[in-house]
């Protein structure tokens, strides 16, 4: 048993877990090499990522992807389960695609292995619509945009659904275009989190499906699923998150981790299963 609280997923001879979050981490980055050991508090980044997941109601394990010896053993270090794949991953969803064809769960979670101020509530939500609509093959979550800067800032993913929540479009550009101003205050914009869930059984799917002219032109993978002909779930959450992408923002995290020291769910810990 590890001390987070799971046993392991790939052991056959155990009930398979329902729901199992995979958090695939490199460790060459363009703008911060190394970031899934950057020391927040005296823990790794990916250290505090996979206590937030594990302290997510209806995650039944957590299994860190790398394939970087350095960081698989940072993950067992700490009681984690890490599983070593290819080098030859173009992408993260393909990382995770390779755990998942061993793993026996019915949802498969994708956590960015930067996001180590991912609430477990954000992640319960994206859990919820995939449990209560088994024909739902994805799902993912926003957050409402308060910030005009965000609006306009080509890094912020943002996405527009429809009236049921499915994902009409995500972009890079400000989206949607508000061309009456009178109406600006009156139409909700929302940034995307980059936070998923998938049946087991459509991320292996996924991972076969070509490219599209829209995710190449966008560099935002989740609009091949919808320019096949799939739709995404996109519940909106009250939390925001801040990815790790640059120096700046690990020191944003470190500051907003230390100021949230006496708050049990900033920790990660408060839900760990024991």
């Amino acid at each position: 048993m590890h001390p987070v609280g799971f046993p392991d997923p790939f052991d056959r001879t155990l009930p398979p877990p329902q729901v199992i979050a995979v958090i695939p981490a490199r460790y060459e980055a363009t703008r911060l090499p190394g970031k899934p050991l950057a020391d927040i508090g005296g823990k790794p980044m990916i250290e505090h990522v996979y206590r937030r997941a594990a302290a997510a109601r209806g995650v039944g394990a957590v299994v860190v992807a790398t394939d970087d010896d350095r960081i698989a053993a940072a993950v067992r270090k700490f009681g984690g389960i890490a599983a070593l794949t290819e080098s030859t991953h173009r992408t993260g969803t393909d990382r995770i695609a390779e755990v998942a064809a061993k793993l026996p769960c019915d949802i498969v979670l994708n956590l960015q292995g930067d996001e180590p101020l991912i609430e477990p509530e954000t992640i319960e939500a994206v859990i919820a619509p995939l449990m209560s609509d088994p024909m739902l093959e994805m799902s993912t979550v926003c957050v409402a945009i308060t910030d005009r800067a965000d609006y306009d800032n080509p890094n912020v993913v943002k996405v527009v659904r429809d009236r049921s929540g499915r994902a009409l479009y995500f972009s890079r550009s400000p989206i949607p275009f508000v061309r009456i101003p009178n109406l600006e205050s009156r139409i909700p914009v929302y940034k995307h989190l980059g936070l998923y869930g998938y049946r087991r059984t459509f991320i292996l799917k996924f991972a076969t499906l070509p490219q599209t002219p829209l995710e190449k032109a966008e560099s935002l993978e989740q609009l091949r699923a919808l320019e096949h002909g799939y739709r995404i779930q996109a519940v909106e959450t009250q939390y925001d998150s801040i990815g790790v992408d640059t120096p700046e923002d690990l020191e944003r995290v470190r500051v907003r981790l230390k100021a949230d020291t006496t708050e049990p769910v900033a920790s990660g810990l408060s839900r760990t299963k024991a």
